[in-house]
């Protein structure tokens, strides 16, 4: 007889001795070659049964119950619930109701740690999906796993989908583990397999630094972020998942016409600008330096907008939607340059509307319903008309935009408040070559000044009282006065606005000055212009506060709202996505900041910022809007300038004082934006500064993380690379560094850019409050005979003349309202807590924390916009300044403020 054993099937092995046996074995078998020093039972081995070579099976009872012992302990079953997102007749209702046969989602199961024994990475467990329900927004996925004990804990999921189309992939939840479901948040595409074959691989939500990181999952975290940096050939599809940077060289389109070629920002010193997420499309024939332009502008497939997102802001309809708005307007109005004739005329947009014609067609007049559903609307007669929604700061007072008082109020707590500086030299003088540009004094002199600070003797003494500011556009604009000057139908001055702080807090404008350069023959050209009561001097300055306007919309949509918010933060999109692994904790504090971005990016190349887009077609700028951008950017940018503190320190709007609320002691009171601003950097700081300290006890944790310092490296000498060498840029070794870097970014894309962008239908959609063009010069600048008598004896046409013309008004109000609706699916600062926090008790409890503040400014908001001794957010007529109250409904609200810089 011999006696064989069963292969065991299980990898732990189960110890048993030869003492375990019954005695009539140990008698049968204890001859010399099974004597004790061989015995093979002494050993542990992993049995099931022992046979015996005859007849009988012989079964020992211990080792049954043994062996049932086991089998309880040597594996368990696992379930893996997956939900997949519905999509309203898109891809993946169509996916779903499309499954035959042996389609699934392939799952495979890694363990975290790596075989103890060989070293090597443990097998993964295979396992594939099944749909098992349907839901109004969601289809649930199941597979279940037999996971052997010694697999370990699970730490990623591998996923093949093999389906014809992409799926969208919510999360997966593995249930049948001792200590409770294993979690992993994906929110991500995945491609058919025949498409990427690469699998797709997620891991739970616990959060790892690179040293923490456990031995099984080491290669595939770095795996993982070498496909997404890509090898910066080729051109990107549509749904490719790699992060690269670019020069923003698709801004001009000389293939199409020369005169639509611009300069190539980024990359020279020329012109310095931050980079682009890459589309590696193909170059232009006409010029090498070009990338050609096409309907595909590229973005990674999970940084395009959400179905409900892509309904309010079409990646299609947009674009075309303001293209067909422009051609209609058009048909509309016959000349591109007809102005207004009336403020009357003026009011219609908001009464009757324009009708569209019927030449339009109803292809586009579907389009321009899917573009801009809220100002399409259909009148009792079946007529599509263009009619917009009246802005908040015209219901309240008709006569607004007229206010000198609410002209000044604006600078603190409009869309644009953060140009306002304190005056700290005078006499105020021109930095730039005077041989070039002409005298660098100003006309503002002394005696126009004293003459209308009541309480005050001298400049000097406002001056130290901190009593008088500027709006300074002087040395940005003169420079491109001639250039903007050669083209039709805009014109452009250097201009200053001076405005003194009254006992009341608020701020008196006291007079603007306008410079014209030396061009060509010409003298330098310069005036004041000051509040007066004669009809003449009054008209006058209503001109030049026309042209004053259009300065400041110019710089808050090109410098305050474009550079200082959408573009500055690609980079940090890029770098975040290439260098922290979706494991590493700041990536998940920075990831809810970045979303959106890249898309609405790419869309403004595609139709706001491209040559003879909105901006070009409607800003005083014209085809220098952009290289204006660059010089600002070369100027004026920095980043350790772009926290809300150093900025109100820089421009003098603060002094530093301990015993200060937020540490700062404001140079005016009641300076809304500075005031409910600094609460939410206070509520943001403390969240990143608990984070930061959990995550990194000692500074030593800091310099030693890879990827952290990969990130930031790369943020400055790739992203912001024109600007690497710049002595300003934080160093990143201290606890402290790390919270202001992240403190900074984490600002910039939620409460500075709702800051500057929310507002800007309820100010600019009344064009006169906020023209983005002067078309025609001062009538006091080298007038004619006759230009002066029209001006004396029509001097309201001459300011409607002024301003935009009926297409570009209405293409601006139209694209003002698309910037300030809040999307259904928008995502709040501190209202919803990451997966990946809530499962770390002291993350959990600091993120509550912040939400409960939040909560809490919502609250001293509200009580300071009731406070009638705060004059700038509270009195007859005045829009309540609302856009730092965290949260907000979808809509035009003039509230809320994003995670991210997402319209």
């Amino acid at each position: 007889m011999t006696l064989l054993l069963k292969k065991p099937h299980v990898h732990r092995p189960y110890t048993i001795n030869n003492a375990s046996l019954p005695s009539y074995i140990r008698r049968k078998y204890s001859h010399s070659c099974y004597s004790k020093s061989n015995w093979f039972l002494k050993s542990s081995l992993s049995l099931s049964s022992i046979s015996i070579s005859t007849s009988k099976k012989v079964v020992c009872p211990s080792i049954v119950m043994a062996t049932k012992s086991s089998n309880e302990t040597k594996s368990h079953n696992v379930k893996a619930l997956v939900t997949l997102k519905q999509s309203d007749g898109g891809l993946i209702k169509n996916i779903v109701t499309g499954i035959v046969g042996n389609k699934h989602l392939v799952l495979e199961l890694v363990s975290a740690e790596l075989d103890p024994r060989t070293n090597s990475k443990k097998e993964t467990i295979k396992g594939k999906a099944h749909e098992t329900e349907k839901k109004e927004n969601e289809v649930q996925y199941e597979a279940t796993f037999e996971l052997p004990v010694d697999f370990g804990n699970v730490g990623a999921v591998l996923v093949e989908n093999e389906h014809d189309k992409e799926i969208f992939l919510k999360n997966i939840v593995l249930d049948g583990f001792p200590d409770g479901p294993v979690h992993l948040t994906c929110q991500s595409w995945i491609q058919p397999k025949h498409d990427t074959p690469t699998k797709r691989v997620f891991f739970t939500n616990k959060m790892y630094l690179p040293s923490q990181t456990p031995s099984g999952l080491r290669k595939l975290r770095e795996d993982e972020l070498i496909e997404l940096r890509g090898n910066g050939e080729g051109e990107k599809k549509s749904s490719d998942r790699i992060y690269d940077y670019d020069v923003y060289n698709d801004l001009g389109d000389p293939e199409t016409n020369i005169k639509l070629k611009r300069p190539v920002l980024g990359g020279t010193k020329q012109y310095p600008y931050p980079r682009r997420c890459r589309t590696g499309r193909k170059h232009s024939n006409t010029d090498p330096s070009y990338e050609t332009r096409d309907s595909d502008f590229y973005v990674p497939r999970d940084e395009a907008f959400a179905e409900i997102k892509d309904i309010q802001f079409n990646t299609t309809t947009a674009s075309s939607g303001v293209k067909t708005i422009l051609q209609s307007l058009d048909t509309i109005l016959t000349d591109i340059n007809l102005g207004f004739d009336s403020f009357e005329d003026i009011d219609e947009l908001y009464k009757q509307g324009f009708p569209l014609p019927s030449s339009l067609g109803s292809n586009n007049l579907t389009l321009l319903q899917k573009a801009i559903p809220r100002l399409i609307k259909v009148a009792h007669d079946s007529q599509n008309l263009l009619r917009f929604d009246t802005p908040e700061a015209l219901k309240r007072d008709k006569f607004f935009w007229l206010s000198d008082e609410e002209f000044a109020r604006e600078t603190l707590a409009g869309v644009n408040p953060n140009s306002i500086q304190l005056v700290k030299e005078w006499p105020l003088r021109s930095k730039l070559e005077s041989q070039i540009y002409g005298p660098p004094e100003s006309a503002i002199t002394k005696e126009v000044v004293e003459s209308q600070i009541i309480g005050y003797t001298t400049v000097e003494e406002a001056i130290q009282e901190k009593k008088l500011f500027v709006l300074d556009y002087h040395d940005l604009y003169l420079p491109y006065v001639s250039k903007v000057r050669e083209m039709k139908n805009t014109t452009l001055y250097g201009s200053r606005t001076l405005f003194f702080l009254t006992k009341q807090g608020t701020l008196k404008p006291l007079v603007i000055e306008l410079t014209r350069p030396i061009i060509g023959d010409k003298p330098q050209w310069k005036q004041i212009f000051t509040p007066a009561s004669d009809s003449t001097n009054l008209w006058l300055w209503r001109l030049a506060k026309a042209h004053v306007l259009a300065h400041d919309t110019g710089y808050h949509e090109l410098i305050s709202h474009w550079l200082r918010t959408h573009c500055v933060v690609e980079p940090f999109v890029i770098a975040t996505n290439r260098q922290l692994s979706t494991m590493h904790p700041f990536y998940k504090l920075l990831h809810p900041h970045l979303r959106y971005t890249l898309q609405i990016n790419a869309l403004g190349r595609e139709i706001l910022i491209s040559s003879y887009g909105v901006i070009e077609s409607t800003f005083f700028t014209k085809k220098y809007s952009m290289e204006l951008s660059s010089v600002a950017y070369d100027k004026l940018w920095q980043f350790d300038l772009q926290g809300l503190p150093n900025d109100l320190l820089h421009r003098g709007m603060a002094v530093e004082d301990p015993s200060a609320q937020h540490g700062l002691k404001l140079a005016i009171e009641d300076y809304p934006f500075a005031n409910d601003g600094l609460l939410i950097w206070d509520a943001i700081k403390q969240w990143v500064t608990d984070y930061v300290n959990h995550y990194y006890p000692n500074p030593s944790i800091i310099e030693s993380d890879q990827e952290l310092q990969a990130w930031w490296t790369e943020v400055r000498t790739k992203g912001h690379g024109d600007k690497s060498e710049e002595p300003w840029w934080p160093n990143l070794k201290t606890q402290k560094d790390l919270i202001d870097i992240i403190t900074t970014i984490a600002w910039v894309a939620s409460a500075h850019h709702s800051a500057t962008n929310f507002a800007q239908y309820a100010y600019g959609g009344y064009f006169p409050n906020r023209p983005t063009i002067a078309r025609n010069n001062m009538p006091t600048e080298d007038p004619t005979k006759e230009e002066w008598e029209k001006f004396l004896n029509k001097p309201e046409q001459t300011l409607l003349e002024c301003f935009p013309s009926q297409i570009q008004a209405t293409l601006v109000m139209t694209i003002l309202n698309l910037l300030s609706y809040h999307s259904p699916d928008e995502e709040y600062l501190g209202q919803l807590i990451e997966p990946s926090w809530a499962e770390n008790p002291a993350i959990k409890v600091a993120f509550e924390r912040f939400n409960g503040r939040l909560k809490e400014i919502e609250v001293i908001i509200d009580s300071r916009n009731a406070n009638s001794n705060f004059k700038n957010r509270n009195g007859a007529g005045i829009v309540p300044y609302e856009l730092m109250k965290p949260f907000s409904g979808p809509g035009v609200t003039g509230k809320g403020v994003p995670y991210s810089i997402s319209i």
